[in-house]
């Protein structure tokens, strides 16, 4: 389908909603966060509505020690169970997980992340961050996280053995062949041999290649390491983009990045988020935002802030009608967030006490509240301008969001021509338009592949012979 009659949407799950109050509105299932029963439901709204893939962001910490008793964070399930779970539970959409490569090892992700393609029957994606909480050091034996170009630079070498492990086994390698009583062709296994600056690890896998060869990889950093990084790996690229001018300048650099690399614009996804809230009128979209205000404590409200422009300031300190400064130190934490929410602040010329309001709502990602046709003009203007491929759909409450956005949305993208009726295919990557990739030991010989042996094994009796079992 042509790139201009087919929007991408994803749906971020998170347990109350994306507004930090939701968990207070009363059609808001308090305990949803660790119901099952609650996730199924909400992803076969989205699934019956035809969207791309739900989304689950996760942390190796608890958000933020200061607001613990207020807050509905910390309270909800590992991803890559909770979409194991749901996989059994839904038939087309995609499923997005968030593991980090700075405190998982290769092998445990890549099996992992392969078994959940599995699962799925191709509908695997992984979202690769690289830590960015302040707590997560902590639980991991480390006072402070590596600094942000260290963890990027695992990253780079992490995820290159990620989908080496994936390759260890080609596409035909199990025959499990009874009556010769061979259950895997060792002629087509590639044994990794990794020797990197920050990981070693052997191989193979053991586990099939999994069905789309390689899990959709999902990417979200925006800083100057995110960026190249996402133009290196990411097939969707979920960023904030609080402005058409923002999303524009993004889309075009992380394009132009990947095209310097050999790769083609329709190969990189650019979805930013969008929290839309949505009223049959206009007052009726702007009393709901004020329903969410009302549910907010100022200690939730100033956390949020220090923890989103990475804990440089202590917002309790400031006169909050005074100017936020056009530049903060910067943070070793998520430095693209940080910088949005500074930049868009100097744009606009905001007080302390209106960027706090706007980290609340939104955390720097677009939010257009509004009623269904207005949001549709938003997402169609920016879709049709080159500022977006596709939306990460962020809605302030489950399920009520989610239901208004679907029932009241999807049917304007739709009468416009932007957004499909079905699945057009049985795997993610079929949906989303992105070539499976081949094996890297098969495509160019073994020898191409960095850092690694790479030498097949010629029978199941050599490879005994040698005690590599």
């Amino acid at each position: 389908m042509p790139r201009n009659e087919d929007m991408k949407l994803g749906v971020m799950l998170l347990q109350a909603g994306y507004h930090e109050g939701a968990w207070r509105d009363p059609s808001v299932p308090a305990n949803g966060g660790i119901d099952v029963d609650y996730y199924a439901r909400l992803a076969a709204l989205a699934e019956n509505a035809a969207f791309h893939f739900i989304f689950l962001a996760d942390s190796q910490s608890v958000i933020d020690h200061a607001t613990i008793a207020r807050t509905s964070r910390n309270d909800g399930f590992e991803p890559i169970t909770l979409l194991s779970a749901l996989s059994m539970k839904t038939q087309k959409i995609g499923l997005v997980g968030t593991a980090t490569t700075t405190y998982y090892q290769p092998y445990h992700l890549a099996r992992m992340f392969a078994s959940l393609d599995h699962l799925s029957r191709g509908r695997a994606a992984w979202n690769i961050v690289s830590s960015g909480f302040k707590f997560e050091a902590a639980n991991f034996g480390q006072e402070e996280l590596p600094d942000h170009d260290t963890r990027y630079a695992r990253a780079r070498e992490f995820v290159d053995v990620v989908k080496g492990l994936w390759d260890t086994w080609e596409d035909d390698a199990f025959n499990r062949d009874k009556q010769r009583g061979i259950f895997a062709d060792t002629t087509k296994l590639h044994v990794l041999n990794h020797r990197g600056d920050y990981l070693s690890v052997r191989g193979p896998l053991n586990i099939a290649r999994p069905p789309q060869g390689y899990p959709v990889l999902v990417q979200a950093g925006a800083s100057d390491a995110g960026v190249a990084f996402a133009a290196e790996f990411g097939e969707v690229v979920f960023t904030a983009a609080p402005s058409f001018e923002h999303g524009k300048r993004h889309y075009g650099t992380l394009k132009e990045k990947a095209r310097a690399l050999g790769r083609k614009d329709d190969e990189v996804l650019v979805m930013p988020g969008i929290v839309p809230i949505v009223g049959r009128t206009n007052q009726e979209a702007s009393e709901k935002l004020q329903r969410l205000h009302s549910y907010m404590h100022d200690d939730v409200l100033i956390g949020l802030t220090n923890r989103w422009l990475g804990h440089v300031i202590d917002v309790r300190s400031i006169n909050l009608d005074s100017l936020v400064p056009e530049a903060l130190p910067q943070t070793n934490f998520i430095q693209s967030r940080q910088k949005v929410l500074l930049d868009l602040a100097a744009r606009q010329k905001f007080t302390w006490r209106q960027l706090i309001r706007l980290v609340s709502d939104s955390r720097g990602h677009l939010m257009v509240v509004g009623t269904p046709s207005e949001i549709a003009n938003v997402m169609v203007d920016t879709f049709d301008q080159r500022a977006a491929d596709g939306f990460n759909i962020l809605p302030p409450t489950f399920p009520g969001g989610l239901e208004d956005f679907v029932e009241l949305v999807v049917p304007e993208l739709r009468r416009r021509g932007k957004f499909r009726a079905g699945y057009l295919g049985e795997t993610l990557r079929e949906n989303l338009g992105l070539k499976r990739p081949l094996n890297r030991f098969t495509q160019a010989g073994v020898s191409s592949c960095p850092h690694a042996g790479g030498k097949p094994l010629d029978s199941a009796d050599s490879y005994l012979s040698r005690g590599e079992v």
